[in-house]
This record gives C-alpha cells, sequence and structure tokens, in this order.
C-alpha cells in the first residue's frame, strides 16, 4: 500500500499535532534535533487548518492520538513501552492513553460471529448482549452459551480494522525513515525497529485466535498459582475474527470503593499482584504485558484475574537469570555485582570501566534506597538505570523495555491498592527464591544435563565420524593439514567424555 496516500496521512497527522498543541510538547520531550523540528513544522503549521481537533479536555498528545483514530492510539499504548525513545515524561503519558472509542453495532458484530464460525448466532448463544467494552480492535459482548447457559465474554474484531491499520503502519514507515533520515542521533534509538515491533505487535492482535492462544498457554503456566486465575478460552467457539472465554465475575481492579466493600484485604492484593507478575516473568519467561486496572479483576474469591492478553512479554532463561541477578544486587546493594552482571550478559561494551559503571550504579541506588519505603520506587530505580546504561553505551534490548514498563505499571497498581507499600519487600522472596532455584547447585546440575543431552544425541554419528576422519587423514598423510580433518573427530570424543563426566557428577548429587 505504498503511495502518495502515505504523505497526505503524515500531513494530516502533523496538522493535528499542530492543531492540539501536541507537536511542541512532542519535540521537546524527545528534544529533538533542529532538521527534525523543521521538517515537523512543514508537515504542521502549514496545514494546521486539515488537522482534527479532538477532546480538549485531554491532555494535547493524548488529544492528538485519540483525534486520529485506532492505529494512532495502539502506536501510542506501544510507545509508552518505549521510554528510550520517546522519554520518560512523555512515556507516561502515553500510559494513561484511553483505549476506548465508540462501539460499532452489535448487528455488525453478530454478522461477524456467524461468518466466522459459520453457524447462525443463535444456535450458539441464547442471549448476545450490547457491547460492554470497546478499545481500537475489537469489543467485547456478554452472552449466554446455548444449552448449558454459562456465562462467556465474546470479543470481535472491528469491521475494516486490518485494513486501517494496514494504511496507517506504512506512514508510520515512512515516518521512521525520515526520522532516521533527518536525525542521525536517532539511530541508535532504531525507529525502524520501534514500527516493526508495533506493526507485529498489532498483526498478533488482529489475529483473534493468536490471542487466544497466548491466554491459553499463559492460564497453563499458572493454574497451580493460588490467588490468581485466567479465563478458559472456549476453541470451538473462537476464530479469526472472534474469541469466547468464559466470564471472568469481579471487581475492576481500580474500583477500590467495592474492593473494600467485599471485604477484600488491599494490602494482600497489592503484594500479590507484584508477586505474581514477578514469578511469571521469572519462572515462567511468559507475562503479562498490559497489566493495568482494566485488564485485572478481583474475583468474589478473592483471586486476582488477569483479562485481555494481546501483549504478552517474553524471556529468554538467559536474559531472566541476568534481571534477577540485577534485581536482587540492588536489593542487597552489592552494586559491583550489578555491574558485573551487566558485563557478563555483554550489555555495557566491554571497554568501559566496570569501576565506574559500578559507581554510577551506587549513585542511582543510594538515593532511592534512603527514601521512606512508600516512596521507594522500583520504575523509578529502572529508569535511572536505563539513563545509567545510555550513558555508558548499552544498546537499547526491546526485551528488557517491555518488562521494565510493565513492572512500572504494575507498581502503579500496586500502590493504587496499597499506597505504604514497599515494593522491594514485597519483590524480595519471589527474586530470591528463583536466585536459589535457578543459580545455585541444583540450577548447575540441571544446566549440565541438559548439555549432556543435547551431545549424546550426536552418539550415534561418532563411529562414523571416526572412520571417515581417519580415511581422510589416510589419504592425505603426504599432505600436511591433519588438524581439519581430525577435528569433528576430537570434538565427538571430547563430547562423549563430557557426557560420561556430567551423568557421573548428576548421579554425585
Amino acid at each position: 500500500m505504498r503511495g502518495p496516500h502515505n504523505i497526505w496521512r503524515l500531513i494530516r497527522t502533523g496538522a493535528t499535532f499542530e492543531k492540539t498543541g501536541a507537536m511542541a510538547v512532542v519535540l521537546e520531550q524527545v528534544d529533538a534535533p533542529a532538521s527534525l523540528r523543521v521538517a515537523a513544522r512543514v508537515l504542521g503549521w502549514p496545514f494546521k487548518w486539515l488537522g482534527y481537533s479532538g477532546d480538549p479536555k485531554l491532555p494535547p498528545v493524548t488529544r492528538a492520538l485519540t483525534a486520529l483514530g485506532p492505529s494512532y492510539i495502539k502506536l501510542g499504548q506501544i510507545l509508552s513501552t518505549r521510554p528510550d525513545f520517546v522519554g520518560s515524561d512523555l512515556a507516561l503519558q502515553l500510559r494513561i492513553l484511553q483505549d476506548k472509542l465508540p462501539p460499532f453495532p452489535t448487528a455488525e458484530a453478530r454478522k461477524m460471529v456467524e461468518r466466522d464460525l459459520e453457524m447462525p448466532i443463535d444456535q450458539l448463544f441464547s442471549e448476545f448482549s450490547e457491547p460492554v467494552a470497546a478499545a481500537s480492535i475489537a469489543q467485547v459482548h456478554q452472552a449466554r452459551l446455548v444449552g448449558d447457559a454459562r456465562k462467556v465474554a465474546v470479543k470481535v474484531l472491528r469491521p475494516g480494522i486490518a485494513r486501517a491499520f494496514a494504511r496507517d503502519i506504512d506512514a508510520f514507515y515512512l515516518a521512521a525513515r525520515l526520522i532516521e533520515l533527518l536525525s542521525p542521533s536517532a539511530r541508535r534509538l532504531r525507529p525502524m525497529d520501534v514500527i516493526a515491533h508495533f506493526d507485529a505487535t498489532v498483526q498478533q492482535e488482529l489475529d483473534l485466535r493468536t490471542e487466544a492462544a497466548a491466554a491459553g498457554e499463559f492460564r497453563a503456566n499458572t493454574t497451580r498459582d493460588d490467588g490468581f486465575s485466567v479465563p478458559q478460552i472456549d476453541w470451538a467457539l473462537s476464530a479469526r475474527n472472534v474469541m469466547t472465554l468464559e466470564w471472568a465475575e469481579g471487581i475492576q481492579m481500580a474500583d477500590i470503593d467495592g474492593i473494600d466493600a467485599a471485604g477484600h484485604d488491599r494490602t494482600e492484593l497489592a503484594n500479590r499482584v507484584m508477586q505474581m507478575f514477578l514469578r511469571h516473568a521469572l519462572r515462567d519467561g511468559y507475562f503479562h504485558a498490559d497489566m493495568h486496572q482494566g485488564n485485572l479483576k478481583v474475583a468474589p474469591s478473592g483471586d486476582i484475574v488477569a483479562l485481555d492478553f494481546g501483549i504478552m512479554g517474553r524471556l529468554d532463561e538467559y536474559t531472566r537469570r541476568v534481571y534477577a541477578e540485577i534485581l536482587m544486587g540492588f536489593i542487597r546493594k552489592d552494586y559491583r555485582r550489578v555491574a558485573e552482571v551487566h558485563f557478563e550478559a555483554g550489555y555495557v561494551p566491554a571497554d568501559r570501566d566496570i569501576d565506574q559503571f559500578a559507581q554510577a550504579l551506587r549513585a542511582v541506588g543510594e538515593p532511592i534506597f534512603g527514601m521512606d519505603a512508600s516512596r521507594i520506587s522500583m520504575g523509578r530505580l529502572l529508569a535511572y538505570l536505563f539513563e545509567v546504561t545510555e550513558r555508558f553505551g548499552m544498546e537499547t534490548r526491546t526485551e528488557l523495555i517491555l518488562l521494565q514498563r510493565t513492572m512500572v505499571v504494575v507498581e502503579g497498581v500496586a500502590r493504587t491498592l496499597n499506597p505504604h507499600m514497599n515494593i522491594w519487600q514485597a519483590a524480595g522472596p519471589e527474586v530470591e527464591r528463583y536466585i536459589r532455584e535457578n543459580l545455585g547447585p541444583r540450577a548447575l546440575a540441571r544446566d549440565l544435563a541438559k548439555t549432556a543431552r543435547v551431545m549424546a544425541r550426536f552418539g550415534p554419528q561418532l563411529p562414523q565420524a571416526v572412520e571417515d576422519a581417519l580415511r581422510g587423514v589416510d589419504r592425505s598423510r603426504h599432505e600436511t593439514p591433519r588438524g581439519p580433518a581430525l577435528q569433528p573427530v576430537l570434538w565427538m570424543v571430547g563430547g562423549g567424555a563430557i557426557v560420561g563426566a556430567v551423568w557421573a557428577a548428576i548421579s554425585l548429587l
């Protein structure tokens, strides 16, 4: 969909940002260079009359993005996960961006359900309500199943949303290219990668089968977590444009008065929100990356119920260990170890001074730990840490920024429940448990066992490899280089020896 419409869309975007006052805010927050400021003004000021006015009650940036439509609302939400790109203050503003739009007609939703599930809707649901929630990509209806009358939530994509997003994403790519062209310093932040990440995230959300799979995986991981639940997906009533899952009764996490009236312990809920997030991120490497109050409920039983699985985060095992060691280093005020972990992981270039880096980390941690417990902020710590690592040449790592952003949101939810919460006391037990189970002797034995299993798979190839190598050496007896021919054999023999040693070590543990 490349073409002149992208330029027109950028002009309309610039005009809207200019008309709402968002242009000046954005340029200031990202500390834009002169060339980028000039280009933004050229796209905005002369065409200001073409811009959308938006809701004057909203802050400028939120007002502009909301006026421009679903794609821009979703882009704003994604950019709120990238404080490295838009700045901490603007990221904070974008986090409160309201993902609420007027619902589309229920009659259209019913038609889409029938088309996707290939059955008349009356044969599927005995009741199908008006929309109970409407967002940028989809809306939700409450329904009852035919037969057992179970209450379910039916999520339906907005008609034509895929085409609308495809059109706008093309314009976003053009804007990212212009930013890289006009601001070489911005290339370190990889604007094209930011839009590619947005594109990939949206593509997942535009196929509700992907969200259903995410919910299923998350539910499987958390089934044994007391006090936390995930609704079950009804796969028979889910397809590309429709997702059906059990209805979650409960009080919205933002309804503090309702939580108090129901007799729930807010202090315990606050601790559990933080601990569950850390448990899922560290233990499973798969966490809910959009845990704001609107996506959390408190069930009558007191369980925390998670909803909306369009944005999920994933961490590989090594990154989880690094992250846990960094958190534990700060909890113990062992800044030298935090610095070593950054260097060992390759997050900071090896040519930088580790002692200076440790000193900079101390300057980050000590002021925060000197605060009253109710003011100790993990989000503030991670924001300061990002500033330090940027100064020492650490490259942007999207998965860690998503983790940071989610932790800040979770911290906000927890403090809403308990303003006097000590975040570090709540986080400590989960981090310590993970380190105890994954960085001690048992973890070493598990790692060695995994290595042994991988290497053992090559065992059947060893005899033939030896024979082929020896024949190669015999043929080339008068041509010196024996090393390369024997390297596979030596590797295999060495591997066999290691396998034996590993299993011997495991048997002694």
